[in-house]
């Protein structure tokens, strides 16, 4: 009886997971296993339809091999990793973000912000009926009320009503959102270029005025910070490999930060690619030697990977920054050529050298206010407050408070954050280079998903497409373990 018992609720039990499993297997499983044997044959929709059935051919790991003489596909693989460098810069935002938001949420309301918050609200309103006769009176003066508004209420509320609305874009649906900014990007009616054409004729008259210092100054002064960053990086990579908290590969992978930009640059300035990339390798191979070399003075040996983690995050955040110093470098000297004829706002979406800024441009404003905020609300909240309390008392500033105890406790976070945003950054860019570019101009913004997209749908080859879907795939998997590797190893206790 009691096995009968037991067969009984094993089967209802299946049947309440019935609808669950077959829904797995029918959506997920089942396609997967397709995609897979799809991969290895020449699946063409082309000589397989209702009027023509060829017969399916294996072709092993052709589709794989295939990529590596694909021009195409490391097009769109570097256009993938490229729109990938503004992701520092969201991860910066978001954790401004979340520090304000904490700052404010700490503190109960008192009478002076509201006071402070009222008086905005009556000047900003005064200021709005000033130009009460012109026609855009109203809808000015409703923003302006509105602002005041919100920021009373976020003050009244402890936060509430902000971090609302920093996380309200991640709600806002993503093809409404690509469609808004397309027409914000709009080269002659849009809100943008409307704003920045009065900008660039104030900068295109100072660099008339000033030509040398634009010419000379700006490459100077951005190679001089360039310089000082990379010395500064090198000099805490020996710090702390001596301090044994850094392994070989997290000084082989800080190294390879300068080394990337650096590669750019020499193909920038003219050198063959292949070349340019062999002197970058040679310039971090020759960097992790030298502070690898060097015996350690105190602490005991530490594991090979240890470290690793920090460095990458780091590594991602450097190298964007070191890429828009150099930018400065090769711009420089071309700026009072360029401010003869005036500069003019660009073509956002049209233009093949802005497009890709563009959409980075977008990303980072939705990417701020997203789940990352939320992840540094909740790492700000779990920090001990007796290190703050022990940081005052040996009489700690802000910065040091910073640096010392806020950044490497929320060093884990970071490191979470910027793998899982790789992560999103190699699967996405569909909806918005489909919506708002159409991959162009000339493929300037075709994407990895994009490039699965036109290859399986649009020309039918369905094996090639699902071959790039699994490179894909393995490519997501590697980082994943990373992430479940390192993800929780630099935490200072």
């Amino acid at each position: 009886m009691k096995v009968q018992s037991a067969r009984r609720r094993c089967l209802v039990g299946v049947a309440f997971l019935l609808p669950n499993i077959a829904g797995f297997c029918a959506f997920t499983l089942i396609p997967l296993a397709l995609s897979f044997m799809m991969a290895f044959t020449d699946w063409d929709f082309l000589r397989r339809n209702v009027f023509r059935h060829d017969p399916l051919q294996w072709v092993g790991l052709g589709n794989f091999t295939r990529l590596l003489v694909d021009t195409q596909f490391w097009r769109d693989l570097g256009n993938t990793c490229f729109l990938m460098i503004g992701l520092p810069f969201a991860i910066a935002g978001s954790l401004g973000a979340a520090l304000l938001l904490n700052r404010i949420g700490g503190r109960r309301c008192r009478t002076g912000p509201a006071l402070a918050a009222a008086t905005l609200v009556l000047a900003a309103s005064g200021l709005v009926l000033l130009r009460g006769g012109m026609p855009e009176t109203g809808v000015w003066f409703l923003f302006g009320v509105l602002a005041a508004t919100v920021l009373l209420a976020g003050v009244l509320t402890r936060g509430s009503v902000y971090r609302t609305l920093f996380y309200l874009p991640h709600f806002t649906a993503g093809v409404a959102t690509y469609v808004l900014w397309k027409k914000l990007y709009h080269p002659t009616s849009g809100p943008i270029n409307l704003a920045l054409n009065p900008l660039l004729d104030q900068v295109s008259s100072a660099v008339r005025f000033m030509p040398g210092l634009f010419s000379i100054g700006l490459p100077l002064a951005g190679a001089a910070a360039a310089l000082t960053l990379v010395a500064w990086h090198l000099l805490r990579l020996r710090r702390r490999w001596d301090d044994s908290e850094a392994g070989i590969s997290a000084i082989v992978t800080g190294s390879l930060g300068p080394a990337i930009p650096l590669g750019f640059l020499l193909a920038r300035l003219g050198l063959p690619g292949a070349a340019s990339a062999a002197v970058a390798l040679a310039a971090a191979a020759l960097a992790a030697a030298l502070i690898s070399r060097r015996p350690r003075p105190w602490g005991p040996k530490c594991a090979a990977d240890a470290g690793l983690g920090l460095e990458v995050a780091l590594a991602l955040a450097l190298i964007p920054l070191l890429a828009i110093l150099l930018a400065c470098v090769v711009i420089g000297p071309s700026l009072p050529a360029r401010a003869q004829a005036g500069f003019e706002a660009p073509d956002w979406l049209g233009d093949y050298g802005s497009a890709k800024p563009a959409l980075m441009i977008m990303a980072m404003w939705a990417a701020i206010g997203s789940n990352n905020m939320i992840l540094y609300l909740a790492g700000l909240s779990n920090i001990p407050q007796e290190l703050y309390e022990a940081a005052d008392m040996d009489g700690a500033s802000p910065r040091q408070r910073f640096w010392n105890i806020t950044w490497p406790q929320l060093a884990p976070v970071t490191f979470f954050i910027a793998v899982m945003g790789v992560i999103e950054g190699l699967q996405g860019g569909f909806e918005m280079a489909r919506t708002m570019t159409a991959g162009g101009p000339a493929g300037s913004t075709t994407t990895l998903s994009y490039f699965v997209y036109t290859e399986g749908f649009e020309t039918g080859r369905l094996g090639y497409a699902a071959a790039v879907a699994w490179v894909l795939f393995a490519l997501v998997f590697v980082l994943s373990l990373l992430n479940f590797r390192y993800g929780n190893r630099n935490a200072n206790d």
